[in-house]
Parts: structure tokens; C-alpha cells; sequence
């Protein structure tokens, strides 16, 4: 049997990465892989922790929320087509000038 932080640690380092990505990307698009780079690096540890506890409802609660994930990329990838048609850029610098 594997030791848990032999899960955790890459776990850490995917969550980093997109956390890394979320606050250095200027590209929208960019911005979204990398949050979903964070939730897979979360969905990993929440399923590490289930396999060390012996239970299958992290597992199950990680299938669901992968489903949720998949969801949520596609609605922002919408946001950012539409972004795209108002302002033919989508950059992240251009976003602050929405409310106006």
C-alpha cells in the first residue's frame, strides 16, 4: 500500500501550478485551465484521503464533482466567447471596464 503523502504531494504541486496560473495568466481561456488544473489537483486529494480512510464515498463525491467541473468549463468558456464578441479580446485587462 502506498504511503498518503505519496498522493499528496503531487496534489500540492497541481493545485500550485493553476493557483500559479489563475494569478499570471492574462489570457481568459488561460484562466480557465488553470482553475480547472486547481480542481483536479483537489479532486486528487480528496480521493487520496478517501483510499487511505478504506471508503469509496470520496471517490463517488469525486466522480460528481469532476461532472461539475466539466459544467463549469463549459459555462465559462461561453462567458468567454461572448467576452470575445463584445470586447475581440480576451484578455483579462479588458475585463475591468465591464461595469462601465
Amino acid at each position: 500500500m502506498h504511503n498518503l503523502t505519496d498522493f499528496l504531494v503531487p496534489s500540492l504541486m497541481i493545485f500550485a501550478t493553476g493557483l500559479v496560473g489563475v494569478f499570471f495568466k492574462k489570457n481568459l481561456i488561460g484562466v480557465v485551465m488553470c482553475v480547472e488544473i486547481m480542481i483536479c489537483g483537489a479532486l486528487l486529494a480528496l480521493v487520496s484521503f478517501a483510499a487511505a480512510n478504506g471508503g469509496v464515498g470520496g471517490a463517488a463525491f469525486a466522480f460528481f464533482a469532476m461532472a461539475i467541473a466539466a459544467c463549469e468549463a463549459a459555462l465559462a468558456l461561453a462567458v468567454v466567447v461572448q467576452f470575445y464578441t463584445i470586447r475581440r479580446s480576451v484578455s483579462s485587462d479588458d475585463a475591468d471596464t465591464l461595469g462601465d
